[in-house]
């Protein structure tokens, strides 16, 4: 599937995920919350996948998060993401519980250790903002040799 222009990396927004792609536009990440259940949940769905509830919610998460995995791109001939090689792909633990996918950003790729904290940040991806995280409350990261680095 393709997204707006015909770009396969650009995400096609839709009148369900459509509030998470405008909050996102401003700056916050929206999760699914059940109330039935009382657990947030990701990537957004139209019921709970614990519970199996539809009654469930957009609500704001907190940013916060830290690394779970991470591989490193070094190579990736699809455009554009050749021009952003290497990047580290990556999946976070939520504060709110939730695992995502997503990129980590601003941290040199030998810098990054499970358990890292992270907090959201976006990228513009055509007319679209997606989420990616970086390290907490800093703008660069200190790679494993010491020496730093400004991202």
């Amino acid at each position: 599937m393709t997204g707006p222009q015909g770009r396969f990396d650009v995400p096609e927004a839709d009148a369900f995920t459509r509030p998470y792609w405008e909050a996102a536009a401003d700056g916050t990440l929206l999760l699914r919350h059940c109330a039935a259940c009382d657990r947030a949940h990701h990537y957004p769905r139209e019921f709970c996948p614990y519970c199996w509830s539809e009654d469930v919610d957009w609500r704001p998460a907190s940013g916060r998060a830290v690394l779970y995995t991470w591989s490193v791109v070094h190579r990736n001939d699809l455009p554009p993401f050749g021009g952003r090689t290497p990047y580290a792909a990556a999946v976070v633990d939520l504060a709110e519980g939730p695992r995502m996918m997503t990129e980590v950003v601003g941290c040199e790729p030998e810098a990054l250790r499970v358990g890292m904290a992270l907090e959201v940040t976006f990228r513009a991806l055509g007319e679209m903002w997606v989420p990616v995280f970086r390290p907490e409350g800093r703008p660069g990261c200190e790679p494993a040799g010491g020496a730093g680095f400004n991202g």
